[in-house]
């Protein structure tokens, strides 16, 4: 089953899409968010769809779609999951994996314009899997308790700015992670038992020349290590969003230019969606930073 937030920003409204239907889920919750999860808001819909009880959303395909599940109370970020993208970086794949965070005001729908920040030079795409979790995660007692709380999956674009994340980041990564519209999630979240999350491809284009093409079989960690890693050092919550990690062929390379006004990044993973990012300029004029001395990644 996929699950959708369709609407201007701020206005989505909770489907669900199944069999090439979109159907309104506005009787049933006012949004897809981690109370839904929480509750056995899925169980619920999938309960409706097979009672015929849940009407069609006319025009569904003229809607934009926004990021699937809504503000979550975190984003979780593993760094460096891809051997051959910790390579590009200039490092060695982690012995264990590293946590960034990125807020939650960072996220947008799949195909809204993205924001270059002012005088940015860096600004980068990374295709990633995103896992979100359903139900309340802590100390988990081995990895094979993590599917049970996982609601779902999605496509994610984790956009950086690798000047604020490595020259100025005073030793953390977030500062290049968190502008406004820097995590572009969707278009759905998938259920678990559509999703066969260790076989995925993840592709990526820019102004359609191909940049990333992987698999998740290629991660270094996997989805049930990671859910349960994280686990043993903070309580996961429903709504949370865990992105694993993208495969090399980033600009971060030295081997693609970094992004600029009117590039158009696409990424995909069949099965969870493709998304279309136009990048713009900020029409705010840059402001000299501080000089630090740059951290390797």
């Amino acid at each position: 089953m996929k699950l959708a937030r369709l609407g201007p920003p701020g206005q989505e409204r909770p489907v669900a899409v199944e069999a090439a239907t979109t159907y309104d889920l506005t009787g049933l919750t006012a949004d897809i968010d981690g109370g839904f999860l929480a509750s056995g808001g899925i169980a619920a819909v999938r309960a409706a769809l097979d009672a015929g009880g849940l009407p069609a959303l006319p025009d569904a395909d003229a809607l934009r779609a926004g990021p699937p599940v809504a503000r979550p109370g975190a984003i979780l970020c593993i760094g460096m999951n891809y051997a051959a993208h910790a390579a590009e970086s200039g490092a060695a794949p982690p012995e264990l994996p590293p946590l960034f965070l990125k807020t939650p005001n960072t996220l947008g729908g799949p195909d809204d314009p993205v924001t270059i920040p002012p005088g940015s030079e860096h600004t980068d795409w990374e295709v990633e899997l995103g896992i979100v979790i359903g139900t309340r995660a802590l100390y988990l007692d081995s990895p094979s308790d993590s599917l049970a709380h996982i609601a779902g999956f999605v496509l994610a674009n984790d956009v950086s700015e690798r000047r604020h994340q490595l020259e100025e980041s005073g030793g953390q990564w977030s500062k290049g992670k968190c502008a406004p519209g820097f995590t572009p999630l969707g278009p759905w979240l998938v259920t678990p038992d559509e999703v066969d999350h260790g076989a995925l491809r993840l592709r990526s284009r820019v102004n359609g020349e191909p940049r990333q093409d992987s698999t998740t079989a290629d991660m270094v960690f996997g989805v049930d290590y990671l859910v349960w890693h994280l686990s043993q050092y903070l309580t996961l919550e429903p709504g949370d969003v865990i992105l694993t990690g993208t495969p090399e062929g980033v600009a971060l390379s030295g081997r693609f230019p970094y992004l600029a006004p009117g590039d158009v990044v696409e990424v995909e993973i069949p099965g969870l969606g493709a998304q279309r990012q136009e990048f713009v300029a900020s029409g705010k004029r840059a402001q000299a930073g501080p000089t630090e001395k740059k951290v390797t990644a």
